[in-house]
């Protein structure tokens, strides 16, 4: 099993569809990365050479930003937004979409699950029954 990057490719799949389960690592940079490896994109990675793997772990090593280091990167960058006070760090911190988009109807996945918030009649507890009345309970004495 052919193992980038520290992480390890699906021997049935071509190397070029393998190479994207490396975070930071798409269809269009794994075509490239094989060119420049000089690796045919439709060999299957069980066919690959040590020879093969150890050229495509050197040319992702020297000239790529995967996996740890691309993630400790992000992190960084949306920590100093969020540090100087930036509209984008407001979002951020606030759990809000952060690049203009509609919240008013969409934007579940961000904002979570919804809560209804006014639509109970007032005085009732929503899914219970309205409470008897206070008069019944205390009937002057006669």
């Amino acid at each position: 099993m052919a193992r980038v990057a520290g992480i390890d490719l699906l021997p049935h799949k071509p190397v070029s569809a393998a190479l994207t389960r490396l975070y930071g690592v798409g269809r269009n940079n794994a075509k490239i990365l094989l060119d420049r490896c000089q690796i045919p994109h439709h060999i299957r990675c069980k066919d690959l050479t040590e020879a093969q793997i150890s050229t495509i772990n050197s040319v992702i090593a020297k000239d790529c930003k995967v996996e740890g280091e691309l993630r400790r990167e992000i992190d960084a960058n949306i920590r100093h937004y969020i540090e100087i006070g930036s509209f984008k760090g407001q979002r951020h911190r606030k759990n809000l979409p952060v690049n203009g988009q509609r919240t008013r109807t969409n934007a579940r996945t961000r904002r979570g699950m919804r809560r209804t918030v006014g639509s109970a009649k007032p005085g009732i507890v929503a899914g219970k029954p309205a409470a008897a009345p206070a008069a019944s309970a205390a009937k002057p004495a006669k």
